[in-house]
């Protein structure tokens, strides 16, 4: 049995909604800080998650992002790297002031682009206990030059269009985050609609949408390279058939950390949050936790 509850923590003066989970052990415990994937809210796909680690003897602080879900900020759905990183240190920062938590204990969870995030964040504070990333988004220029020649140019145009608005003071430019082949969307793999779309909750706030300046900015972003810098356990879970985030950088990131383990299954992107490859993944990453003290003996 778990309690959750809510809180909200200030990250750069804006407020950021989280879900406070707490196992029934007592005295402190470690704590999962964790954040959604591209475009996706807290509810989606990750409270099973947050479940199955308080079973296991940790608390879970699980949040969105600015600009998402139930957190402030202006204008609704950007993605700006910068401030999600921001975000999870803030998170961070909280986690370790809350009374029954060890400071020193705190695991940042990733998962698709969370799991490129983790990466980065970790880099940067060298008390993070662990890392688990998740078919993470390890490299944007490999990921941009997979998207089909028509859709990328049509990104292109509404991303200059987006950011060229912005200088006039005009209201954001918008394109769907998830949509079908031969549109204009930040992902339009087969899989991705319907995948996303089966991972909503009924209390959630998503919306199928991302500014698109977003796109200008993403192939830039290449987390993956910063692994080689962690000091920590890291653990990389990849989905061989995965066509949104793809396997190869993924792997190579696993390799890049000092302390790093790879998992590899038989799975494609979205499968890895949904019934018997949910359980053996999840299995796997409680399993990392309690080899390096993090998590009760089972």
């Amino acid at each position: 049995m778990s309690v959750r509850t809510e809180l909200t923590f200030d990250s750069d003066g804006v407020h950021c909604a989280a879900y406070l989970y707490r196992p029934t052990a007592t005295g402190e415990v470690p704590c999962v800080v964790m954040a959604h994937g591209f475009a996706a809210t807290r509810d989606d796909g990750l409270p099973a998650y947050a479940q199955r680690f308080t079973e296991a003897g940790l608390a879970v602080l699980l949040f969105d992002y600015r600009h998402f879900g139930a957190s402030g900020g202006e204008p609704r759905q950007l993605i700006d790297v910068g401030h999600q990183h921001g975000d999870y240190h803030a998170a961070i920062r909280c986690a370790r002031h809350l009374d029954g938590i060890d400071p020193d204990r705190i695991v940042l969870w990733g998962s698709s682009f969370s799991g490129g995030h983790v990466i980065a964040v970790a880099a940067g504070d060298s008390r993070v206990a662990a890392v688990i990333s998740q078919v993470p988004f390890a490299d944007g220029l490999v990921g941009t030059w997979q998207t089909p020649l028509p859709t990328l140019l049509g990104l292109v145009a509404a991303g200059v269009q987006d950011a060229a608005g912005g200088l006039r003071g005009r209201p954001p430019h918008v394109v769907p985050a998830f949509a079908r082949p031969g549109q204009v969307a930040m992902i339009t793999d087969p899989e991705g609609e319907p995948g996303m779309r089966a991972l909503v909750g009924a209390d959630s706030q998503w919306r199928n949408e991302v500014i698109a300046r977003t796109l200008l900015t993403l192939p830039l972003y290449r987390p993956g390279r910063r692994a080689g810098h962690l000091g920590m356990p890291v653990l990389v879970c990849v989905a061989d058939a995965d066509r949104i985030t793809p396997p190869g950088p993924a792997v190579r990131m696993a390799g890049r950390a000092p302390r790093g383990e790879l998992r590899r299954y038989p799975a494609r992107h979205f499968e890895v949050y949904q019934g018997e490859m949910f359980t053996q993944v999840v299995d796997d990453q409680v399993d990392f936790l309690r080899r390096h003290g993090l998590a009760a003996a089972a």
